[in-house]
């Protein structure tokens, strides 16, 4: 048994098991403050196994996980594509997830997740990176803020019929 997850991109057969952490991490984080209704709608839409599966083969998505005992404890993932007009910063990418099962929250693998998506952005020419954290997310925005993102706006997120602020943060990939 290793100590320390691996990091690897991810693939096409891990849908599954990503769609599951993902489902779960989100509950988990986000479910007491949200209507159980909304919640069941976004993760039906945004973490089924046939999305994961598409995404996982899209060419605009890079998607790396944390794997521990054969089993999926954390992911992170980039996205190319048009930012909200509050990021400025030239060819930006975003970070469109990074989440982490809570038995590793606070021992480094966020960082380690972090750290990996910076390089991954450096390599494909992103001159920053940007991402939207929802504005009562306050552990988030605090590791953000660690990390060195900066708030440069905000824009709204729809969780299922409710629409929810998110502050939108910005990194330069030293």
């Amino acid at each position: 048994m290793s100590l320390d997850p691996t990091l690897r991109p991810a693939v096409p057969a891990d849908a599954e098991a990503l769609a599951a952490l993902a489902a779960r991490t989100f509950q988990e984080t986000f479910g007491a403050d949200n209507r159980p209704e909304d919640m069941a709608d976004y993760i039906q839409r945004a973490y089924s196994v046939r999305r994961l599966s598409e995404e996982l083969c899209a060419t605009d998505q890079r998607i790396f996980v944390a794997e521990h005992d054969h089993a999926l404890v954390a992911f992170a993932q980039l996205r190319l594509g048009p930012p909200p007009s509050c990021v400025t910063s030239p060819t930006p990418i975003e970070l469109q997830r990074l989440y982490l099962d809570r038995p590793w929250h606070g021992r480094g693998l966020a960082q380690r997740l972090m750290a990996r998506s910076l390089a991954e952005a450096r390599a494909l020419g992103a001159g920053s990176i940007w991402l939207g954290v929802w504005e009562h997310n306050t552990k988030a925005t605090a590791f953000y803020r660690r990390q060195g993102f900066v708030t440069v706006g905000v824009h709204q997120f729809v969780l299922g019929e409710d629409h929810q602020q998110d502050l939108v943060m910005v990194k330069v990939p030293a």
